[in-house]
């Protein structure tokens, strides 16, 4: 393989994920239907309200949040690009967390609604040990 085709295949994808030999991304959408969807994600990183590095940041949350390796991974590495710092990053990460912990809590008081039970309804538990967080 020649060096010219040896970085093409290297580069990342437009969307920032680096190339792997295993997993193809994309690789089972058709042209049509790939195309559209490129075309719009360049559009939400093109100038706007919003600046680069901020943008990097909202897309590490939402990489978080969908679970997505590949997306996260890329978006980390273009925030640092963007000039996100350590404080910065850690700050979108702490945010992403406490609102899906908030998430949580709301699915399962949803959850007791639905069924019209409240903590008071449920049997007290024993405690079987304590943890103690010095040790």
């Amino acid at each position: 393989m020649d060096d010219d085709r040896r970085r093409e295949e290297q580069k990342p994808s437009v969307d920032g994920r680096e190339p792997q030999s295993e997993v193809r991304s994309y690789a089972l959408l058709e042209s049509e239907i790939m195309q559209p969807y490129m075309r719009f994600y360049k559009a939400t990183y093109e100038r706007g309200y919003l600046d680069r590095k901020t943008k990097e940041l909202v897309a590490i949350a939402a990489s978080l949040v969908s679970g997505c390796k590949g997306c996260l991974e890329g978006h980390l590495k273009k925030a640092i690009k963007s000039g996100a710092t350590r404080g910065e990053i850690s700050e979108t990460i702490a945010i992403t967390l406490g609102v899906n912990a908030a998430a949580i809590v709301d699915r399962s008081d949803l959850a007791a609604a639905a069924l019209g039970i409240t903590a008071e309804d449920l049997p007290p538990g024993k405690k079987r040990h304590s943890v103690d967080p010095e040790s």
